[in-house]
């Protein structure tokens, strides 16, 4: 991929409200060469949203999120593929991974309390047959997501002794 592609990325991930004029003069170019880039990369499903990343603990809208570690027996000549698709169409489900370690799969889940996430488990998700376990975490708190510090932070001035 081009550089100038991979800089223009690198200011919308930062600020997706950037325009093409600003992220120009940022970059020192044409701003043709920038909105050329940025349909390019839209077309090639390079980007493929813009979001907005919301820090929901200070909104009134009580959400349950949960990361279900699962573990798979991979599908005879798609491998994870297909179970993972099973997965991720059902429109509770955020995210999924295939990761290695102990586990194959990460899903990221969101509910309105606890026991819709809990029924998500035990009727959508372990019921498939290549599912063999399911391991649930439950957020409790977001300090920081996609490079983004959601507490207030206090820098600490305080002078740093040695002995």
């Amino acid at each position: 991929m081009e550089e100038l592609k991979l800089k223009v990325l690198e200011l919308l991930k930062e600020d997706a409200r950037r325009t093409p004029d600003l992220m120009a003069t940022m970059l020192g170019v044409d701003v043709e060469e920038v909105r050329r880039a940025i349909k390019e990369m839209e077309a090639e499903h390079i980007i493929v949203k813009y979001a907005t990343v919301v820090n929901w603990s200070k909104v009134d809208d009580e959400k349950v999120t949960a990361l279900i570690e699962v573990q798979i027996t991979p599908e005879r000549g798609r491998g994870f593929d297909a179970i993972a698709e099973r997965i991720y169409l059902h429109p509770e489900v955020k995210s999924v991974y295939l990761m290695s370690g102990a586990y194959d799969l990460l899903v990221e889940i969101e509910g309105k309390n606890l026991k819709e996430v809990a029924s998500f488990v035990s009727s959508k998700l372990s019921p498939i047959e290549s599912v063999l376990s399911t391991k649930t975490h439950f957020i409790l708190k977001k300090y920081k997501q996609d490079g983004i510090i959601f507490e207030d932070h206090v820098e600490d001035f305080r002078m740093h002794i040695s002995p």
